[in-house]
């Protein structure tokens, strides 16, 4: 059930909102009026995405902004066109993510999985860290997962080829364990982790394992909940576990703040040489 909120319009990016869990929490954020920004890699296809959902809303402030997550440059560009185009973000879903690619590293050598799922929205929230400040109630919403693995610097670096799912552990875990410093750092962001629900049906768990054990719908009403929910006002800074339908433990790492600061100051680090 889609619980109670705030009658107050609001400003909601969704990356990676042209398919899957994105698409249906757009559908289901542009129902109620909300502004929606949602985001692709292909302007034909995003272009194909806002005028459905328009059409099967009535809503026309749904609109769109094209990037390529694995490109910090294409990123860098759509912070600035962001700036421009709205004065608040109320609410952003780190949704976009990647477990299987044909390239194994995107242009600065990282891991792709490391690249989308970790360094793109660390990058993308800070860079609109602004327009989150200027809304009155903002919450973040990082897209964590079940599967999570002890983040290796040789990994985190580019330097050490693992697994893919080994890959998309740790960048999941990354995500949390960042997710819960940004909480600590700025408290007037309501910001929360959450594993949407694993092997959701979607395209990437299809090309990922082929099978399904649940739908899209399940990720998308909490992903639609914990945006906009009073029920998780008082969250900030921690776990939802959907396959619990409730708030647990992620892992043991992401309460350890030496292996936080060491995540952070690494991650600095690393971007600061891109």
């Amino acid at each position: 059930m889609e619980k109670s909120q705030s009658n107050k319009m609001k400003t909601i990016l969704i990356t990676g909102s042209t398919d899957g869990i994105g698409k249906v929490t757009a559908l289901k954020l542009a129902k109620e009026g909300h502004v929606i920004l949602l985001h692709g890699r292909n302007q034909n296809k995003l272009d194909h995405v806002i005028t459905e959902i328009q059409e099967l809303t009535g809503n026309d402030t749904v609109n769109g902004i094209v990037a390529d997550l694995s490109d910090f440059n294409q990123i860098k560009k759509m912070i600035d066109l962001l700036r421009d185009k709205v004065s608040t973000i109320d609410v952003l879903i780190n949704n976009a993510g990647v477990f299987k690619s044909n390239i194994l590293h995107n242009k600065n050598g990282l891991d792709m999985r490391l690249a989308v799922n970790y360094f793109a929205p660390y990058i993308l929230t800070n860079g609109v860290l602004p327009l989150l400040e200027a809304s009155p109630n903002a919450r973040v919403v990082n897209l964590s997962s079940a599967a999570q693995a002890p983040v290796s610097f040789d990994v985190l670096q580019g330097n050490q080829v693992v697994s893919e799912q080994n890959a998309y552990a740790q960048s999941k875990l990354a995500l949390t364990m960042w997710s819960f410093y940004f909480a600590q750092q700025h408290k007037n962001i309501n910001t929360i982790a959450v594993n949407p629900g694993s092997l959701l049906n979607t395209k990437m768990v299809q090309e990922a394992y082929g099978q399904h054990w649940d739908s899209v719908d399940k990720g998308a009403t909490i992903l639609f909940n914990i945006a906009l929910s009073d029920d998780y006002e008082t969250k900030s800074g921690q776990y939802f576990d959907n396959d619990l339908g409730s708030f647990n433990r992620a892992h043991q790492e992401a309460y350890n703040a030496e292996k936080i600061q060491q995540l952070i100051s690494e991650t600095e680090r690393i971007i600061k040489t891109l």
